[in-house]
């Protein structure tokens, strides 16, 4: 099928420098095949008038645990200890394979609305999650979280291998990635599986790591290393790696970190809502860490928005750093868009509107209150536009969301199936 977008502002990196310019966009099949003045002889099936919107990359989730809006608002305002041991992991050990289903498929109605194109999911029963993946033409990477469980640890391995075998590459929209949760929920002798099973499978790793002052602390006392050190000993950095939050962190960390080209996955609302602390992205950036986005999961976000993770990437920086200059507004659209594809190892096809590449661009509506007088683009984007300002979706040449209608997803039922799920869970 071709597609021709018309008359949008569109928002291309040219180098390192993002801009903003008038242009059409022409694709065909999967990919972008033409952008500026398309043909005359471009036969376009659909063509959509983007005047007064701008198309840009889809966005790039780089951390969330999908089917934790099953837990949406019931259980706030505590630390993450208290909030993981007394709420979330109690829950989690009731979790069924129809109430991840409905999460997932409620969850990326939810990213699909607010321009995400593409995520990266640690949870459990994966299989149901890319079911609802593959039915409504989202794109993603599943990592499977793996904790070193007396029971079960040897099958977690077996379930990403298993999870590899059937779904990796699947429709060019899925790949499998290992999930170690955490240093502190997978020993030193399962890290070493985890990191051998991903050698065996040529497959990234995504793990959290110094995601509070308390983990940090109490690696010191047991390991005498902090959580980045502890992995990088073991390994573990020398795959293709994703580390969530990276919060604190000190100089060798982020050392370590980019020495093992190792991408952080910075998840601002969440870090900031459970009193975690706020990651030092401007430090990573000029250490040439590469830095992207993500959510978490929505029960400590609450939503799964990545405006309101690139608003506060940089306002807070700017704040805690004193500096007003401080992660400007196209450093967060990076990070967000090709920095994401970069994490993910994919930037060779996805995070930049450019010929070739594989057709993945939301649509923005301009004519907002909020949006208006647009001087500039970029600001726009960063300090200005809501999730809810996303009126086109396209990934992989389909359309998945035109005039804020989502083509593939029944919102209402999966609204009805998710909060049922959850009553059910939380009252069991």
């Amino acid at each position: 099928m071709k597609i021709l977008i018309k008359n949008a502002q569109v928002l291309v990196f040219e180098g390192e420098k993002a801009v903003v310019k008038k242009a059409d966009i022409g694709i065909e099949g999967s990919r972008i095949v033409q952008i500026g003045e398309v043909k005359a002889d471009f036969d376009a099936q659909r063509v959509i008038d983007a005047s007064n919107m701008l198309a840009m990359p889809g966005l790039i989730n780089t951390h969330t645990h999908l089917s934790m809006n099953l837990f949406r608002n019931y259980a706030d305002d505590m630390p993450l200890w208290d909030w993981l041991t007394k709420k979330i992991w109690p829950l989690e050990e009731k979790l069924t394979a129809e109430a991840v289903y409905w999460g997932s498929t409620l969850g990326i109605a939810e990213l699909i609305k607010s321009g995400v194109t593409g995520f990266l999911d640690m949870y459990f029963f994966a299989k149901e999650t890319i079911k609802v993946v593959l039915d409504t033409g989202i794109r993603a990477y599943i990592a499977r979280g793996l904790t070193d469980e007396e029971e079960g640890k040897e099958a977690q391995l077996e379930e990403t291998r298993e999870l590899y075998q059937k779904y990796h590459e699947k429709e060019g929209r899925v790949k499998i990635f290992a999930g170690p949760h955490a240093p502190y929920t997978c020993s030193p002798r399962y890290l070493k599986k985890v990191r051998a099973l991903s050698d065996e499978l040529g497959i990234g790793i995504h793990i959290h790591l110094s995601e509070t002052q308390k983990e940090v602390d109490e690696s010191i006392e047991k390991w005498g290393k902090t959580p980045i050190k502890h992995v990088y000993d073991l390994g573990i950095l020398e795959r293709p790696t994703i580390a969530a939050h990276c919060v604190h962190v000190n100089d060798n960390d982020i050392e370590i970190l980019a020495n093992c080209k190792v991408s952080v996955a910075h998840n601002p609302t969440s870090n900031l809502k459970l009193a975690s602390g706020f990651a030092p992205i401007e430090k990573m950036l000029k250490a040439n860490v590469n830095v992207a986005l993500g959510t978490d999961g929505a029960s400590s976000n609450n939503n799964l928005n990545m405006f309101e993770e690139m608003h506060l990437a940089s306002i807070i920086n700017k704040c805690v750093n004193s500096d007003a200059t401080s992660v400007p507004a196209e450093a967060v659209i990076k990070m967000a868009t090709i920095n994401g594809a970069k994490a993910l190892g994919v930037e060779k096809e996805l995070g930049s509107i450019k010929v070739g590449k594989k057709a993945d661009i939301i649509l923005i509506d301009l004519n907002k209150p909020h949006l208006c007088p647009l001087h500039n683009p970029l600001s726009a984007i960063c300090y200005s536009a809501q999730g809810s300002d996303v009126h086109t979706v396209i990934v992989d040449g389909k359309i998945l969301m035109e005039n804020y209608e989502l083509k593939t997803i029944d919102v209402e039922k999966a609204m009805y199936k998710t909060a049922e799920c959850s009553r059910k869970l939380i009252e069991s």
